[in-house]
């Protein structure tokens, strides 16, 4: 059969959606806040559950309050970490719809894949920490023995936990044949395990004392995760250095290998993606592109956000904003705080 004009979009647009089904989950915020999370049916109200995500829902309710919190924490967290760069995350607030840039194996989707999915084994180790989920609690106390100067005890983030279920909903659709060619699936998979590696690597020790007057006689230690601001710089070092791959036999199984360098496997800790961006300057909706005009820019800066890399060379205008902010502030016993407010001019610059 011979597909023609508008066939053929729709049949890219279908294969488009299908390679990033495995974060359509990240439309729950939309309103699955107000969902009650209580019976079975409730895993159906919402757009944004992939088939597989669907039957995990059903059996694992008390786990959906987590996962809805997830999906808010990774948008802010990509937003955050990617905004003072061209491309700034901004299409990730379209989810489950998502424009070319999440949906074509990009090193951009490679990194918002791997942060979804370190972040929801990051939002259900805190809840168990928190009793937020009845089926699981604080970690047990880490096997390593104490130092001299501190016991183990506290309530450490259940990161076994999280990482067997976030595991069990991220990697699940793309498991699935019917979640786009095997090339995206093998690559989102990768880039989910990177993710949570980088969840591993972020558990630390945190510690509080106990005395007289603050003493610190004893100290009780506990393993708990860095935040996720934390982990999202540490993703986007790697999107920065990402690896491009091609998806070729290697013995008898097709697998992932880097495009120019065939000599070596790909690695564990780096993130892989398939096909190269737009430089994002300029809006282009084939690429997913927003372009950069009327973005705010650094006229003295020399790193991403900088007027000459923002701008692509376009030039920028400046303008001058008066800005209202609270200065002279003291404090009352007890207690209270009284401020004044104070008005400021400030330069902006935005990209023409």
């Amino acid at each position: 059969m011979e597909l023609r004009g508008g066939s053929l979009v729709l049949l890219a647009f279908a294969l488009n959606a299908r390679c990033c089904v495995g974060i359509y989950w990240l439309g729950l915020t939309v309103n699955g806040s107000s969902v009650g999370w209580n019976q079975t049916h409730h895993c159906k109200l919402l757009d944004g559950l992939a088939p597989e995500q669907l039957q995990l829902c059903r059996r694992n309710l008390e786990l959906m309050p987590s996962i809805v919190h997830a999906a808010a924490l990774t948008k802010a967290a990509c937003r955050g970490a990617f905004g003072d760069m061209r491309w700034n995350c901004s299409s990730i607030e379209s989810a489950p719809r998502f424009t070319p840039d999440l949906a074509k194996g990009t090193r951009e989707s490679a990194f918002v894949f791997s942060l979804a999915a370190g972040v929801v084994s990051h939002s259900i180790a805190r809840a168990c920490a928190s009793g937020e989920i009845p089926s699981c609690s604080c970690a047990p106390a880490p096997a390593e023995p104490p130092s001299p100067d501190f016991r183990w005890g506290g309530c450490g983030d259940n990161l076994r936990y999280g990482l067997h279920m976030g595991s069990a909903f991220s990697d699940a659709p793309m498991k699935s044949s019917r979640s786009g060619p095997q090339a995206f699936r093998l690559m989102h998979l990768h880039n989910n395990a990177v993710g949570r590696q980088a969840l591993v690597d972020a558990l630390e020790t945190k510690c509080k004392c106990h005395g007289v007057s603050g003493s610190c006689s004893v100290k009780t230690c506990w393993k708990g995760l860095h935040d996720i601001s934390h982990i999202a710089a540490e993703l986007k070092s790697k999107y920065l250095a990402a690896t491009k791959v091609t998806h070729r036999h290697v013995g008898t199984r097709r697998q992932l290998v880097p495009r120019e360098m065939d000599v070596r496997p790909v690695r564990e800790s780096e993130l892989v993606y398939l096909v190269s961006s737009s430089d994002y300057c300029t809006q282009n909706a084939k690429y997913g592109s927003f372009g950069t005009q009327d973005r705010q820019c650094n006229k003295t800066g020399s790193s991403s956000d900088s007027c000459n890399l923002m701008c692509c060379g376009r030039g920028y205008n400046g303008y001058t904003e008066r800005v209202v902010e609270r200065c002279q502030c003291r404090y009352h016993w007890c207690c209270y705080v009284t401020c004044k407010q104070c008005e400021r001019m400030v330069e902006r610059y935005v990209c023409k």
